[in-house]
């Protein structure tokens, strides 16, 4: 089972759902751990992995020959992410918009493009707590972070129950995180930007044909207007988190609350028991 653990914004409480759900089941449940916030990744704060491995994740960049370029502009007219432009006998490259698909190079006549790569991140992967963990991240002034979450998610195992923090937006690396997901556990709050943002992640998720459950986190701040929605278009809410100072000073500490309060490593395992029976 893959379960995507999202959120239309950021702050919600996205990370904390994910880290507790897998510490409340992985002596339960073959548990693995993927970071898919990949541009500011934090489930290692609470997991505190050891990682024994990492890789590179590239995409290959166009670079233009000018001494066999005819400046036809064929390139240009065949990427569809206007990421090369031929003004006159300038041909320019805008590597922040290229996305490493090699169309141009295979659609010059005169074999005047090469491509080389390009880091974007790193792929980390190790143990926490006795379970496999693998986080990504983007390297500082790279703007694509697609192809870093897809890499990571190419290792996620049938056999396992694969919790997936999912970075939150409604961008195309939440879109990237989703895609295959068995469930989209989407965390909001009970405020206007959370219901709205809720909202937004809910049309993501049906888009891409994946069931929907929601976490309701700080409840008690705001008003029941996420709930009514929630029953509105038939989507459960599977657990509600209180605003309470106990959770947020474990969370300022870097703790996590089923590592310290028993009834809450149940309630994540209830929680769990309910995402079963919805998806049978």
């Amino acid at each position: 089972m893959r379960i995507a653990v999202a959120s239309g914004k950021g702050g919600t409480g996205k990370t904390t759902v994910a880290v507790n759900l897998a510490l409340s089941l992985h002596d339960q449940e073959p548990v693995a751990f993927y970071d898919c916030d990949v541009e500011e990744p934090n489930a290692h704060i609470f997991l505190k992995p050891r990682i024994r491995e990492r890789r590179s994740v590239q995409k290959l960049i166009p670079r233009v020959d000018s001494e066999l370029c005819t400046h036809c502009g064929t390139c240009a007219k065949a990427c569809q992410f206007g990421a090369i432009a031929v003004l006159g006998e300038a041909v320019l490259v805008y590597d922040e918009l290229c996305h490493g698909c090699g169309l141009c190079a295979m659609a010059c006549p005169a074999g005047a493009i090469r491509e080389e790569p390009r880091e974007l991140g790193v792929v980390e992967s190790g143990a926490a707590r006795g379970f496999p963990f693998v986080q990504g991240v983007l390297n500082v002034g790279q703007a694509m972070a697609t192809p870093i979450i897809q890499d990571l998610k190419e290792g996620i195992s049938p056999d396992q129950l694969a919790i997936i923090d999912a970075p939150p937006g409604t961008g195309c690396p939440t879109i990237a995180a989703l895609k295959d997901a068995d469930l989209a556990l989407l965390v909001t709050e009970p405020t206007p930007f959370g219901l709205h943002d809720l909202k937004a992640a809910v049309g993501v998720a049906r888009s891409l044909d994946v069931p929907i459950a929601v976490v309701i986190n700080r409840d008690g701040i705001g008003d029941d207007a996420v709930e009514r929605y929630c029953m509105e278009e038939d989507i459960p809410v599977l657990l509600e988190i209180p605003f309470d100072r106990e959770i947020a000073s474990l969370y300022a500490e870097g703790k996590a609350i089923a590592d310290v309060t028993p009834s809450w490593r149940r309630r994540y395992r209830a929680l769990f028991g309910q995402i079963k029976e919805m998806l049978s």
